[in-house]
């Protein structure tokens, strides 16, 4: 029996175009004191990264792919990392060999270095109602004269969009910048994508572009809305306020819901003009009736996926508002001063609802820690 290790130092989370390193270790667990123990020879071992994608098939229609057989005979020597998964391997990278011919004697380990560059034109992870991408390092390995074994790793890839390739580009004049750090400890940390990537968000996320929006019914005015900027990292709060004191309709309440989009492409739908898989991440609800001005802060998840396209499937990221209104005017309720009875104040007989659903866009970016 051989124990397999594998332990990524600097977590499961990497971003495309990033280097990868990852310590396997091989392992004789049974003991130099064991009369019955044995040296373990082991004929190769190999590692690779590769991504699977899982459709629903309800909702996704993909092309035959024939009698493709992933089964592997037990006399294979050849690695295929996909053996045994559910849906497709849509990327790999060339497998690495970490040995040929290792003895381990008992108690004894020995340990191998595994680095790879995660490719940049692939999908990034993602969980959805129709569609998933996920990424997993296999290292394969086989004793002699036995079937190979597989141990699978899952990670998480995050993909920048609009990720210029190195060398990176910088403005000097909005570049961030730190005083305290040496020439060299600059230039080396420049020199690494995953910094690269953070000083992007950085500049791209700190800029500041007020939209301003006009909430209506068929009756009048409700509110002004106004959003500070429409492009966020994962893990900022999105935050918007609202103007009632312009309003012609008195509003009741309010709510404001951050939701992503997944929409399967027209070519790959199950059925024409199938409905676009809506899902909810977080929602404010708040009272503003009589209120000159109400604001909203929505945290963004750190696990959810920032927006992208591929051949099959496109995520969209949107805020989707509710309003409740009042069909008739309310005047203020009116309390006088030294009043010594209780005042009782009772909500409107009639209202409806404006479900507000052409809202703006968000293009939603993330945050690496």
């Amino acid at each position: 029996m051989i124990e397999v290790v594998a332990s990524m130092a600097r977590g499961p989370v990497f971003l495309a175009g990033e280097q990868m390193e990852c310590l396997i270790t091989f392992t004789n667990p049974m003991s130099h004191l064991s009369t019955s123990a044995s040296s373990e020879m082991l004929a190769w071992a190999s590692a690779q990264i590769h991504c699977q994608f899982h459709t629903s098939e309800h909702r996704v229609a993909l092309p035959t792919r024939g009698n493709k057989q992933d089964v592997q005979a037990e006399s294979d020597t050849v690695l295929i990392p996909s053996r045994g998964e559910r849906g497709q391997c849509v990327l790999d990278t060339p497998p690495k060999i970490l040995f040929c011919d290792l003895r381990l004697d008992p108690g004894e380990r020995k340990t191998y270095s595994y680095s790879e560059v995660v490719p940049v034109d692939g999908p990034p992870s993602f969980r959805g109602q129709a569609v998933k991408y996920v990424y997993k390092l296999t290292i394969g390995c086989q004793r002699v004269n036995s079937p190979i074994k597989l141990l699978r790793v899952p990670f998480r890839v995050l993909v920048l969009q609009g990720m210029p390739e190195p060398p990176f580009p910088q403005d000097e004049g909005v570049s961030p910048s730190n005083p305290f750090l040496e020439e060299e400890e600059v230039s080396r940390r420049d020199a690494q994508p995953l910094e690269r990537a953070l000083d992007m968000l950085m500049v791209t996320t700190s800029r500041r572009s007020p939209h301003m929006f006009n909430i209506t019914n068929t009756r009048g005015k409700v509110a002004k809305f106004c959003i500070f900027k429409t492009v966020y990292r994962l893990g900022e709060e999105i935050i918007g306020t609202f103007n009632f004191s312009e309003g012609e309709i008195p509003c009741l309440q309010y709510s404001v819901s951050l939701q992503s989009e997944e929409e399967i492409q027209e070519q790959y739908q199950r059925r024409p003009g199938q409905a676009v898989s809506v899902t909810g991440h977080g929602r404010h609800l708040e009272s503003c009736l009589h209120t000159a001005s109400s604001h909203f802060s929505l945290p963004i998840p750190l696990n959810v996926t920032p927006g992208f396209s591929t051949d099959v499937v496109a995520l969209r990221w949107r805020l989707h508002f509710e309003f409740v209104t009042a069909r008739d005017p309310m005047e203020p309720p009116t309390v006088l001063q030294n009043q010594a009875e209780v005042t009782i104040w009772a909500g409107a007989d009639s209202w409806s609802s404006v479900d507000v659903r052409a809202s703006p866009d968000l293009k939603l970016l993330l945050q690496m820690k």
